[in-house]
């Protein structure tokens, strides 16, 4: 990485331009403007900082694909039942790619924001006028975001959060030679950064309107703003298990006014309605801009989710694993909510009528992933789930989110680049982790009621049976499980239900770091691994060819150990392999350790 880096900060100063009706950043050459002569005002800051941005698109920083296939959520595509992903076998090593190019793009990143700082502490003394100053605070709070931002991903992510610390914008190769700091330094520094932006960001860039829409296209929808660098500190509380403060953050966050649930889930999913009331932290992309790059360049606007999650003319390399579309498939709704019922035409006695049943699948469901028998739900050119896809090679279901599935008969129509924004942190994100803080990690039943009341919430947005008693909930006119709860039957419904469920294939690594910090990993995949299913055929009638079809082992069920299908088992050599030293953590990658002599 060091040398990587090394060659691109000695090529050029990175400089972008932007334009503010436009929902994309446009980056340029800036060879002939030299580091010493560029930062001369705030214009120039504003410019340099969008270089910043720039490199938060980059797809290496989330680390989508890898990050998916060290959970439990993901199965590598490409067919059953043999696979040699090394991440999802928790085999990787430090000189695996992806805990390379993760390393690579997030320094990337804190270089280019330590430019900006460094730029805009240049030019402190000429902020005179209070609206320099305001904008100077402004573009240094979003600096330090993204500062801090990137190192609470290392920490999170890499060596136990022991990681190189730069504070500073490194001139020459002994500056980049730079010792590994203790986890304690990176956290204090990174949440130093994000108190700043707290307190120097506003709450929002651009107004929402009453149903969660923008009100205004403007360039500025895009910018990070205090609810996100709230929501990053208490997410790094949460993650040390420091409830009481984590709590704060999150509660501030809710009581703030600024953020709500779309009453539409798969409102947060396609290029629909994208930076809407419910986003918190978005990557914005845009497929009609810079038409001219190809999907793969770090100057274009695009990215290949698309691709990595279709199988209607994309590679299908990650899809979900078996239990996670059981899960789905059982994700139970309130059969008296109208949302839930659907009106279908049948014949009786010659006569077309109409007649109302239950969605066979929850809302959540239907907008997540795509199964086979979902008749309620179209899919690409297929007015049903069935006639949108083959469902070969013994694949069951596959994520609808980051798909074009809602405006393209086909993928390949994109030629692999999808405008559709990457969702970071969503508020249904926050409402769930607040609900885990108020029982402390399962520990405390003083926090059932409330803690229910904030899941609910989340579930009453799909139409979901809700959980607990209804005389005592928000939602009483609602269809309730009537359970009593403990604060340990909260905690486990969050684990394996509603978490994985409601946030699936989203975020920065949300269920690999969820699974570790809750300590489950190990024993998760030695779970699943026993995990027997079997699959079933699916026959129906195809408007697209106009006869009966049958789409062979494609409905997934339970089976016991006398009738599975060994093409289904999943996990096997993960739960042989992992080992809570070796792989709970990204190692320093070799890139790092084989060209800084301060760590070898």
């Amino acid at each position: 990485m060091k040398i990587n880096i090394i060659n691109y900060i000695a090529a050029a100063l990175v400089v972008l331009s932007f334009s503010s009706c436009d929902d994309y950043l446009t980056e340029v050459n800036p060879n002939e403007i030299s580091t010493e002569s560029f930062w001369r005002n705030l214009s120039d800051c504003s410019t340099g900082l969008n270089a910043v941005y720039n490199q938060f698109k980059n797809p290496g920083v989330m680390g989508v694909s890898e990050e998916l296939r060290r959970s439990d959520l993901c199965y590598p595509g490409w067919g059953r039942p043999s696979t040699s992903d090394p991440y999802y076998l928790q085999m990787f090593t430090a000189s695996s790619g992806g805990a390379n190019s993760k390393w690579e793009n997030l320094y990337k990143g804190i270089f280019r924001a330590n430019q900006v700082i460094a730029g805009l502490q240049g030019i402190e003394v000429d902020m005179v006028t209070e609206d320099d100053k305001e904008e100077w605070s402004q573009l240094m709070g979003q600096a330090r975001f993204f500062r801090g931002l990137f190192y609470f991903y290392l920490h999170s992510s890499y060596n136990n959060g022991n990681v190189i610390l730069y504070d500073f914008v490194p001139e020459n190769e002994s500056q980049f030679n730079q010792p590994i700091s203790d986890e304690a330094t990176i956290k204090a520094f990174f949440r130093d950064d994000l108190e700043y932006a707290r307190q120097n960001l506003p709450e929002r860039w651009v107004d929402i309107d009453a149903s969660g829409t923008p009100t205004e296209k403007s360039g500025d929808l895009f910018r990070v703003t205090k609810g996100a660098a709230t929501t990053v500190l208490g997410k790094s509380y949460l993650y040390e298990k420091d409830y009481a403060k984590a709590g704060e953050y999150f509660a501030e966050v809710i009581n703030s006014g600024t953020y709500r649930l779309m009453e539409n889930i798969g409102d947060n999913f396609t290029s629909s309605n994208e930076f809407n009331g419910e986003s918190i932290l978005e990557i914005s992309y845009d497929e009609d801009a810079k038409t001219d790059q190809t999907e793969w360049s770090a100057q274009g606007t695009t990215n290949t989710y698309h691709y990595q999650f279709s199988p209607v003319g994309g590679w299908r390399s990650n899809y979900p694993s078996n239990w996670l579309i059981m899960a789905y498939k059982e994700d139970q709704m309130d059969p008296n909510d109208p949302r839930n019922i659907v009106t279908e035409l049948t014949v009786v006695e010659d006569t077309v009528i109409e007649v109302e049943r239950l969605r066979r699948y929850s809302l959540r469901t239907s907008y997540s992933i795509a199964v086979v028998d979902d008749d309620d739900m179209s899919y690409y050119k297929g007015s049903t789930t069935a006639d949108g896809t083959a469902f070969n090679n013994a694949e069951c279901g596959y994520w609808r989110k980051m798909t074009n599935w809602d405006k393209y008969d086909t993928e390949k129509i994109t030629n692999a680049k999808s405008g559709i924004n990457f969702r970071v942190i969503r508020y249904s994100d926050v409402l769930l982790m607040y609900a885990e803080c108020l029982i402390k990690g399962g520990t405390d039943d003083a926090g059932v009621e409330d803690a229910l009341a904030l899941i609910n919430t989340v579930r009453y947005r799909s139409a979901l049976l809700l959980l607990g008693k209804s005389a005592t909930s928000p939602y009483s006119t609602s269809t309730h499980d009537e359970l009593t709860y403990s604060a340990q039957d909260v905690m486990d419904h969050l684990m394996y239900k509603e978490r994985p469920l409601e946030l699936s294939a989203e975020g920065y690594s949300i269920r690999q770091l969820d699974m570790r910090r809750w300590g489950i990993t190990k024993e998760r995949f030695e779970d699943l691994s026993e995990r027997r299913y079997k699959r079933g055929d699916y026959a129906f009638y195809s408007e697209i060819d106009k006869k009966d079809v049958t789409r062979w082992g494609s409905v997934l069920d339970y089976a016991d150990d006398t009738d599975y299908d060994y093409k289904s088992n999943e996990f096997t050599q993960a739960a042989v392999n992992y080992r809570e030293t070796d792989h709970a953590y990204w190692p320093i990658p070799t890139s790092e350790t084989t060209a800084n002599s301060e760590i070898n």
